[in-house]
């Protein structure tokens, strides 16, 4: 199992970036490789992924969240095995640096080989490169789920 870590600083309050990384559906506008995730409920995703020409679909479930701080998940279904953190920190009042941190376990060859070759650390650089100009150009969230979800 690999982890992979990245860290971007975005232009906009904690709460702001915080809320459009609620927006679970959202995520193929900055994601690659995400063709949609749909919530199933406040702490359930389904998502539909095709990277490197393999299409997968999986279930994860949200463990813990505390709004504007973090967000942790993992997979419940599927064959994709991940788990995943994303914290965010409030640098001063128009900025927040968010970081992700997962932990994945390549399954098939096409997935160990992208692991191996360092594919996966740079999708997940790209997609938070991604993130950063996506919520820094609309200037504010599509929408905000502010409950609070406790491990356990």
């Amino acid at each position: 199992m690999g982890t992979v870590k990245e860290a971007v600083e975005v232009e906009v309050p904690v709460h702001t970036a915080y809320n459009q990384w609620t927006q679970f559906e959202d995520f193929p506008n900055f994601m690659e490789g995400v063709e949609e995730v749909t919530q199933l409920d406040d702490s359930h995703n389904h998502w539909t992924t095709k990277i490197g020409g393999v299409r997968r679909e999986f279930d994860t479930e949200i463990v813990d969240q505390l709004p504007d701080e973090r967000i942790t998940w993992r997979t419940v279904s599927g064959d994709t095995h991940q788990k995943g953190m994303v914290r965010f920190q409030r640098v001063d009042d128009t900025h927040t640096r968010v970081e992700l941190v997962m932990e994945i376990e390549p399954t098939g060859a096409v997935e160990k080989t992208a692991d191996m070759l360092g594919t996966i650390d740079r999708r997940v650089k790209g997609d938070m490169r991604r993130f950063k100009d996506y919520i820094e150009h609309r200037g504010s969230e599509s929408g905000a789920w502010r409950g609070r979800i406790s491990p356990g």
